[in-house]
């Protein structure tokens, strides 16, 4: 195994991004007319070492996301959590589920009924509620998951029908696009969705979370209405595959 050696300029980095990208977060609200409270930010840990995770923690950061099962139940012991919310972001597969369930405050990457069943029947064998997000593929991209929009309320329907779930909102990953109009279509599509559902009044829907914007579109995500971005690289720096 590699020995891990801290990197003292890396580390002073991610003080800096964290507070760029906190400052950058609320222009784009209060250019939006938002109260800038009501965005999010999510510091996203894939492929960082617990060291730099836990100086945007000590920061301030107070909700991560993580995308792999196994990462992050490698690093939690070592992660400065104490009042941190915990989410899962990647793909889940249905023979994960087990290991992750009570060891995350929300999974927002359920996009199939199977894996809401397997998520449902988990909780309860733990005797717990667990909190989701539904994952749109608002691109309708083969290589992503996610339900098209056009689905979304017969899923939503039948998930909120299971036991032990609780559906707090939406989450999406839009196509790469050229520029900012272009990714602004998808997050205004997204934005437009959630409200429609909102305004349904579905039986145990909720539409409390839009969480959609990443490193590279946050601030236009934020324009459109999201409430929690997603940021990995801004903060900790080009990812370190391993």
């Amino acid at each position: 195994m590699e020995k891990f050696i801290l990197d003292e300029e890396r580390l002073k980095s991610v003080e800096d991004n964290y507070k760029a990208i906190k400052s950058r977060i609320e222009e784009s609200a209060v250019k939006a007319g938002r109260n800038p409270d009501d965005v999010r930010l999510m510091a996203v840990t894939k492929t960082v070492e617990s060291v730099y995770i836990n100086r945007a923690l000590d920061l301030g950061a107070d909700l991560i996301g993580e995308n792999r099962v196994q990462e992050y139940l490698s690093k939690k012991d070592e992660l400065h959590l104490h009042g941190v919310e915990k989410h899962l972001i990647g793909h889940l597969q249905t023979n994960k589920v087990k290991q992750i369930v009570g060891e995350v405050d929300m999974i927002e990457s359920v996009d199939s009924v199977k894996l809401a069943k397997e998520i449902s029947r988990v909780s309860a064998m733990k005797g717990i509620t667990t909190d989701i997000l539904v994952e749109v593929n608002v691109g309708k991209e083969e290589s992503k998951s996610g339900i098209y929009i056009e689905n979304l309320e017969e899923l939503l329907i039948e998930i909120s029908q299971m036991s032990n779930i609780k559906i707090n909102g939406l989450m999406t990953i839009p196509p790469i696009c050229d520029n900012e109009i272009e990714v602004g279509k998808y997050f205004a599509a997204m934005y437009q969705s959630f409200i429609d559902i909102k305004e349904k009044k579905l039986d145990n829907v909720n539409m409390d979370i839009l969480s959609m914007g990443m490193s590279g579109d946050f601030e236009s995500a934020v324009a459109n209405g999201s409430n929690i971005v997603r940021v990995g690289s801004a903060i900790f720096g080009a990812r370190k595959y391993f």
